[in-house]
């Protein structure tokens, strides 16, 4: 079982951790030097603390242990996208799912979206799978990388 919750400074070293080896497979970034994941974790308090607020990030946490990072990025007032990335020891147990479920719940309750979009890289199989099993629906592929959306329950899509 994992938790949510909100990242504070002293998640430097453990963002860290969670930026390198096989969790950078897929996304288009290189591991994190200890001062760029502070300016990481600067960067992401001060966005999901504005008012008003168009992103929001969590740490995914497991006996209080930081594994990872679920967030979204408003693209229009209504609609935003999702992203999540779990340290490599941590695959496989379901925790990526419980986070992008987690972010719904938030997202669909407290934030006023009713949208929400995301994607994974073409060979990253298990992120297409977590999102699936959060009921986004596959809306075809842009540059090859497969895209999903979500709406609101009770929202039709327009």
């Amino acid at each position: 079982m994992i938790e949510l919750r909100e990242l504070s400074m002293a998640d430097a070293p453990a963002l860290q951790r969670i930026y390198s080896g096989a969790s950078l497979t897929y996304i288009e970034r290189r591991p994190l030097g200890i001062d760029e994941a502070i300016g990481l974790l600067a960067n992401t308090l001060a966005c999901t603390r504005a008012e008003p607020a168009d992103r929001w990030a969590f740490g995914i946490t497991a006996d209080d242990n930081l594994l990872g990072m679920v967030r979204l990025r408003c693209r229009t007032e209504r609609h935003a996208t999702l992203s999540y990335l779990l340290r490599e020891d941590s695959w496989g147990r379901g925790y990526a799912t419980q986070a992008v479920a987690g972010m719904l719940r938030h997202a669909f309750t407290t934030t006023g979206l009713t949208s929400i979009s995301a994607r994974h890289h073409p060979d990253n199989v298990a992120s297409g799978r977590v999102l699936q099993k959060n009921a986004f629906i596959y809306r075809g592929t842009r540059d090859g990388w497969p895209l999903y959306g979500i709406h609101k329950p009770g929202r039709s899509a327009p």
